[in-house]
């Protein structure tokens, strides 16, 4: 089975934790629903079907992320990143990527959604924006192509201040916003 997507996502995320928190060498905690993992695995999965493919994946992602302890409460997973793949995902990441600048622009007061969108216009020509009226977000934007990468982000802004979720884009039409 390609653990790929799975293994990039969690480096995504725990960068993007470090990018907001910044570097430590200490233990991360990630949570998945089964539903989000099932879009990794490209296959539909129960817990217990999920737990043992888990047991693959971090036997594949040891060397670079270190042992990877899994839980699962239900159809909830924590996943238990240890101090090794913190130390990766900083040590063999770009410092200069788009999440960082789009980190960097919505910890400002005052950024706007066209301070938001020239963000993903410097990146690429070929972006979705659309306005949404769906009592949730405002605004989701992604890249139509997934580069710089596949992720679906919905924001929320008011005159001070912007934030943002970031979606699988199978998680965010499973969400039906």
């Amino acid at each position: 089975m390609d653990f790929d997507r799975l293994k990039q996502n969690i480096i995504d995320v725990v960068k993007e934790e470090q990018l907001k928190l910044g570097y430590r060498p200490e233990k991360v905690r990630l949570y998945y629903p089964l539903s989000s993992l099932n879009h990794f695995f490209a296959r539909e999965c129960d817990a217990e079907q999920a737990l043992t493919l888990l047991k693959d994946f971090c036997a594949a992602v040891k060397e670079e992320l270190g042992e990877i302890a899994v839980s699962s409460q239900s159809e909830r997973f924590c996943f238990v990143i240890p101090e090794k793949g913190a130390e990766y995902v900083h040590e063999h990441t770009l410092e200069n990527e788009f999440i960082k600048e789009l980190i960097d622009a919505v910890r400002v007061h005052g950024c706007g959604i066209d301070e938001v969108i020239a963000i993903f216009r410097a990146h690429s020509d070929r972006i979705h924006v659309e306005k949404l009226n769906d009592g949730e977000f405002d605004w989701l934007i992604y890249f139509e192509d997934g580069l710089p990468d596949s992720y679906f982000y919905c924001f929320t802004s008011d005159e001070f201040h912007t934030t943002y979720h970031r979606f699988l884009p199978e998680d965010y039409a499973d969400f039906g916003f």
